[in-house]
């Protein structure tokens, strides 16, 4: 079974629902807009929901993309993650973009438009030193474990 935590949820636009888990293996819940909208191609759209939260300390929620969204229309949340930290209490919203270049995406007010997660967070306490242990990894980055280069110059890698 997984974990539950409690969340304070407020409903701030009355008809609208509470984030719902689709499946009770999933990690994300739906948010859902409550504006009826076109997103045309390359348009950004901060978006409504409806909700506010009140997260436990030591915990914090991530706006993540809906995979039929994005795969299906190109619309995606443009700081994916949204990241909306304990202290939050004001309304969640969505910053869309529909990343097709031709078509765009009519929105109505209940659609799906972006999943919440919550997860346990720390804070680091940050040391400065002069120098780093050794890894296996070392600096290595950016395609640097094999697959797509995404044509990055040796300048860049």
């Amino acid at each position: 079974m997984t974990e539950t935590l409690k969340i304070d949820l407020q409903i701030l636009d009355t008809g609208m629902s509470a984030p719902a888990y689709a499946h009770a293996s999933d990690a994300g819940a739906d948010l859902r807009s409550t504006i009826d909208f076109v997103l045309e191609p390359f348009e950004r759209r901060v978006v409504p929901t409806g909700i506010a939260i009140a997260l436990p300390e030591g915990y914090a929620a991530f706006v993540h993309p809906r995979s039929g969204l994005s795969s299906k229309h190109g619309v995606t949340v443009v700081n994916a993650p949204g990241t909306i930290d304990a202290g939050y209490r004001g309304e969640i919203k969505v910053p869309l973009i529909n990343l097709d270049a031709k078509t765009p995406l009519r929105i109505a007010r209940g659609d799906r438009i972006a999943q919440l997660v919550i997860q346990a967070v720390a804070q680091a306490d940050f040391e400065v030193v002069d120098t780093l242990d050794d890894s296996d990894r070392g600096a290595g980055g950016f395609g640097s474990t094999g697959g797509i280069d995404a044509g990055f110059s040796d300048k860049e890698k």
